[in-house]
């Protein structure tokens, strides 16, 4: 009988938490808590933040312009680099520029293109978000899309994602399919869900090399530091709070090769069994 109790005395105490998952969701309850623990760091890397974007604006002669910006974080990955950097430049749309941030790491070589500008942050911040922010402050354009070092693009991303906003009554962000590969070259599947808040409050199936959106003062990562083990990502909480005010939809078509990349600076990777 004793045992009885306690079992449903442990069924009571966890109760509570059962209840608060379902009715927010675990993702959104996470990051309630990263925002009360993590806050502040964010006002560290705030500072950060604006004072890269000041030094590095004045080692660009002009804001890199066009109708798209491409922001590329880096650290330490000079090949997958070169490689992400070229399935950017090789997009059908022209009209765009790509801007690669190095978390204070030291650039390589990249290929020559008057499209492309490089910068690299005077310290290692560790956080994806506070480059990207700073990728974001150093350029201008209509719109902005994402891609991490590690990733790639089919040629027509830019494409299929600009043939959905463009049109006077097209939504303010999109983003498509990923199609998710191992280390070993080998397509693990294609992850495609149309966006839905309330979805997105229970599963983790946003991520911003898909995200191509509008430029506005909603469209800015999270500056809490995110360690790879702090869920959700910041790709996470950049679409579903721009959904929050904006329209976002997703085009069911892959045009990302995403590699699962258990060596991710940014991102703690865990093998399924």
């Amino acid at each position: 009988m004793s045992g009885l109790v306690r079992g449903l005395a442990r069924a009571v105490a966890r109760a509570p938490w059962t209840l608060l998952k379902a009715l927010f969701g675990w993702l959104v309850l996470f990051e309630a808590r990263n925002k009360v623990l993590l806050a502040p760091t964010a006002v560290r890397l705030r500072r950060t933040e604006d004072a890269e974007t000041r030094r590095l604006a004045r080692v660009l002669a002009s804001p890199p312009s066009a109708l798209v910006a491409t922001v590329i974080a880096t650290h330490r990955r000079p090949e997958e680099l070169r490689a992400a950097v070229r399935s950017a430049l090789d997009q059908t749309v022209r009209d765009q520029v790509v801007i690669v941030v190095d978390d204070g790491a030291g650039l390589s070589a990249l290929p020559e293109d008057p499209r492309l500008f490089a910068v690299s942050l005077a310290h290692n911040t560790g956080v994806a978000g506070v480059v990207r922010n700073v990728g974001i402050r150093l350029t201008r354009s209509r719109y902005v899309a994402f891609l991490d070092d590690d990733n790639l693009w089919e040629p027509d991303h830019l494409e299929r994602t600009l043939a959905v906003l463009e049109p006077a009554d097209g939504p303010d962000a999109v983003y498509t399919a990923l199609r998710r590969v191992l280390p070993d070259g080998s397509e693990q599947d294609v992850l495609s869900v149309p966006f839905d808040r309330r979805r997105a409050a229970r599963e983790a199936f946003l991520d911003t090399n898909a995200f191509v959106a509008r430029r506005n003062r909603s469209l800015h990562f999270s500056r809490l530091r995110r360690t790879p083990e702090v869920l959700p990502r910041e790709d996470w909480e950049l679409i579903r709070r721009y959904g929050r005010r904006y329209r976002v939809r997703h085009v069911p078509h892959p045009t990302v090769r995403y590699l699962m990349n258990p060596a991710s600076f940014y991102t703690q990777w865990q093998q399924s069994s």
